[in-house]
């Protein structure tokens, strides 16, 4: 190697720097300036550069997909480009296709991230197996042996020579594999442990993974390979390397879940074939990775046997969210309490922090909820992280009934934006939503008026629309008001003074308990 001096490369933006620095002037990201060797002459850049035209001119002699590189390199009309999707290639698993939409095509490089020990490798070997029965399957790992991985097939039932495994952590070597192989399908394990050697930087640093990242591109477009890389996740949770990488590949998938449950869920974040509105939901077993079929019956749990009952628990409420194609039915829980403090707690697991101090804000200012000085905690039963405002009347029924102690029908489902006046703002898709609350058994609906009349109401189901959410209080808590208007209007006045009484001598106790 060339005698080269030092330079700092920031790990996150890929910003370069003759010096170290706390913080990159680029990214504004902390303590991510790591010390890279820069020759001194332009070798091994034309080295670099030798070998992926090398790399490329192999390619166009295999021939890619029938057309040679003249013909990749000519512009034609719209008219005349190939667009047929009936290449596409399933992966034996359902969930996964509607992901990528459809299924894997042919020349597409894919990245998917998740935490470790999430299933990353699991989800791929299971993929290769059932790949494996039409198509050769290439696995490239950098992390693991050949050993290690046949062991890992083994356990998932694995057999079928057509999946080949090579341990390479060389990318220009691994490119070279992609071209002079026959696979449909290749399967990178990870791209941050693959290196080129003419790169004077170690595996995973921000030039590794976009010239490693680059390489690949190249071999699976020329040999129209789908092609797939697994990528690590830093602390906070997003994909490891430089932001580029994201804009290179074209799907990007996050596989998400917490190793101490069995529920996995993969999303879209990325994808130019497809919605990125879709997921899919597994569970994980002995066996492997199995497709949840009915994802609102398990995120529901025993919410189900409370339907058709006279009375649910105060402070719980059923909130139905679109995801793509499908709906979601999800169990809210939420608790206030009085506290000490002067600065009352906000808490919220699953949903977005922000959006509840709106929700609190609104029920204080609209609903006359003395919330002020009462901690507020929710809870998206299941561990999903719920982000449809269509989920706001829900969660702001069960702060409610937990503030006033009261309980809703168990049957009741709540779908509606909760605007800042107080208003119950319409959502999408509230016929697929409502359909699916029917099927598991849900006989009324509390729903935006403005989203009335619906052509598509399911048979059985009671649909009642609300403009803000004062109404929605009233309709969805029994004999909250009852009465003439200003009889009515006193009982929720005495029902506030009663819970605000109790919470400020509860309030009293505990800080002459200090």
């Amino acid at each position: 190697m060339a005698k080269g001096k030092s330079r700092w490369v920031c790990q996150q933006c890929g910003f370069q720097s003759s010096r170290s620095m706390g913080r990159c002037t680029e990214c504004g990201n902390w303590n991510s300036f790591v010390e890279e060797l820069a020759p001194e002459d332009e070798s091994a850049k034309k080295g670099f550069a030798a070998r992926l035209s090398a790399v490329t001119a192999a390619a166009g002699s295999n021939g890619a997909g029938g057309n040679s590189s003249a013909q990749a390199n000519k512009a034609l009309p719209l008219s005349q480009i190939d667009t047929d999707e009936s290449g596409r290639r399933e992966t034996g698993m359902a969930g996964l296709d509607e992901v990528l939409g459809g299924g894997l095509m042919p020349g597409s490089v894919i990245l998917i991230a998740g935490d470790p020990g999430v299933g990353k490798s699991t989800l791929l070997m299971q993929v290769a197996k059932n790949l494996s029965r039409n198509h050769q399957i290439l696995y490239i790992t950098g992390e693991e042996s050949a050993a290690q991985v046949s062991l890992r097939a083994g356990r998932l039932g694995v057999t079928s020579d057509n999946v080949l495994v090579a341990a390479e952590q060389n990318v220009v070597n691994a490119a070279e594999m992609m071209l002079a192989s026959d696979s449909a399908v290749c399967v990178v394990d990870s791209i941050q442990s693959v290196y080129h050697p003419e790169i004077a930087s170690a595996a995973g640093s921000v030039s590794q993974v976009r010239e490693g990242t680059q390489l690949l591109i190249h071999a699976a477009k020329r040999k129209n390979i789908a092609t797939i890389l697994v990528g690590h996740v830093t602390k906070e949770g997003t994909i490891a390397g430089p932001r580029v990488l994201e804009h290179m590949v074209d799907v990007v998938l996050q596989f998400e879940g917490d190793r101490t449950r069995q529920l996995r869920i993969l999303r879209a974040v990325k994808n130019r074939f497809g919605s990125t509105a879709e997921l899919a939901i597994f569970s994980m077993s002995e066996e492997g990775l199995s497709e949840v079929d009915n994802p609102s019956a398990l995120f529901l749990g025993d919410r189900l046997s409370k339907v058709g009952q006279k009375q649910a628990p105060s402070g719980t409420a059923v909130i139905a969210g679109g995801e793509g194609s499908r709906s979601l039915l999800l169990e809210v829980q939420a608790l206030t309490v009085s506290t000490p403090n002067p600065s009352p707690r906000r808490v919220v697991n699953g949903w977005d922090y922000n959006r509840l101090l709106q929700l609190v804000a609104v029920l204080e200012k609209r609903a006359g909820l003395h919330l002020a000085r009462l901690d507020v905690y929710v809870n998206i039963v299941g561990g999903l992280d719920f982000s449809d405002p269509a989920g706001d009347l829900g969660i702001a029924l069960a702060v409610a009934t937990s503030f006033l102690d009261r309980s809703i029908d168990p049957g009741l489902v709540a779908v509606g934006e909760v605007g800042l006046t107080g208003e119950i703002r319409p959502v999408l898709n509230l016929g697929q939503r409502l359909k699916e609350a029917s099927r598991l058994g849900f006989k009324k609906a509390l729903v935006p008026q403005a989203s009335l009349p619906l052509s598509n109401i399911p048979k059985g189901m009671e649909v009642i629309g609300v403009e803000n959410i004062s109404e929605a209080l009233q309709k969805a808590i029994p004999n909250l008001m009852s009465g003439s208007s200003s009889s009515a209007k006193k009982n929720l006045e005495k029902n506030l003074a009663n819970t605000l009484e109790i919470s400020q001598k509860l309030e009293d106790e505990s800080i002459l308990s200090l």
